[in-house]
């Protein structure tokens, strides 16, 4: 690993630290940065540093914008999540500038990380698969035991929608869903 690419992710790691909110005894945001690098290591071996920067950064400080400081339902929730992508390519586009990064690869994490290009942009694309995947993985459960039948199912189908064909096929094949939920990957 590049001593470049190795400073801005220990960076990322430095300000996610400072997370109040914990999971698993460790800072939330930390402990999400990991498990996004190892899901990406995972799927995408040959990813380009900025794709790796851009899933160590997905939720960079992220527990500075409160989802209370937006209004309740989804017009807030969208403004929220808009929010939050622009203050962690913000972030992390900093990082990779002070680190000596050029502005192609600077603006290439950028645009991951606020979703411009999804379907579109390969490695953008490939950001939100592992992010899908991490959900799945780490936060589904949790999520699917506090809400109703009803929710979960939605949840389930915007993610598969998020997805690559690729990506959607892969879930069918690592995570054992109920069918109702599988049935969603399979479009």
């Amino acid at each position: 690993m590049s001593t470049q690419k190795q400073a801005v992710l220990d960076a990322i790691d430095a300000a996610n630290e400072n997370d109040p909110n914990q999971d698993d005894g460790r800072p939330a945001a930390l402990l999400y940065g990991e498990r996004m690098s190892a899901e990406l290591d995972r799927l995408f071996p040959e990813a380009s540093d900025a794709l790796q920067i851009a899933a160590r950064g997905q939720h960079v400080e992220r527990w500075k914008l409160a989802r209370s400081e937006y209004p309740e339902g989804r017009a807030g929730y969208l403004a929220w999540r808009k929010a939050q992508g622009e203050h962690h390519a913000e972030v992390v586009m900093g990082l990779m500038s002070r680190e000596g990064y050029d502005a192609e690869q600077v603006e290439a994490a950028g645009r991951m990380l606020r979703k411009q290009g999804l379907k579109r942009d390969a490695e953008v694309q490939a950001l939100e698969d592992v992010i899908c995947f991490v959900f799945l993985e780490w936060y589904f459960q949790p999520f699917a035991a506090k809400h109703s039948a009803e929710k979960i199912q939605s949840i389930v189908e915007k993610t598969a929608r998020k997805m690559s064909p690729d990506g959607r096929a892969r879930v069918l094949r690592e995570f054992d869903l109920p069918d109702h939920l599988a049935a969603a990957f399979q479009t």
